[in-house]
């Protein structure tokens, strides 16, 4: 979904200040490793209705969180695609993927705003597409670089072989 979460995260932060709520401001992606529900928001989209989710169960504290796209995560992936030894064709392929997203620096990239209901953490997260996309590019070259390592060390056969 291709949305522009500067707007969102305003809209959303004018709602629940005029909806009542008590904002506890958390750290984008502080919410990892802790037992939670995600809202569906492909199909629900709207973030109203899973605040009235909230107000129905009688949640009184919303955990919000908003990431903006640095321009240190893309020089960091292209500083491992310099030190990979890949074919210049896909070095200079995922160069040029990556150069197309700096238009998005300081651009809002993620919004995550959650509740506790019954020792659940229950998150409606938002991430346009072009964000995905950049996701998708750092799992692929970090999955490169390591798939070196492994090289670099040996282990040719993902560590299956038994050196003894």
């Amino acid at each position: 979904m291709d949305l522009n979460l500067d707007t969102l995260k305003r809209e959303i932060l004018e709602y629940l200040e005029t909806a009542g709520f008590a904002v506890f401001r958390s750290s984008p992606g502080g919410l990892e490793g802790l037992p939670m529900v995600l809202w569906d928001v492909e199909h629900h989209p709207d973030y109203q209705a899973f605040l009235d989710v909230a107000r129905r169960a009688g949640v009184k504290l919303i955990l919000f969180a908003a990431a903006e796209f640095e321009s240190a995560d893309l020089d960091e992936l292209l500083e491992q695609i310099e030190d990979c030894d890949l074919p210049r064709d896909e070095q200079h392929d995922y160069q040029s993927r990556l150069r197309e997203l700096r238009s998005f620096e300081g651009v809002t990239c993620s919004i995550e705003i959650a509740f506790d209901y019954q020792s659940r953490l229950h998150v409606y997260e938002v991430q346009p597409d072009w964000y995905e996309e950049f996701l998708n590019l750092e799992e692929e070259i970090t999955a490169r670089f390591s798939d070196e390592g492994d090289l670099e060390r040996g282990d040719s056969l993902g560590g299956y072989f038994s050196k003894n």
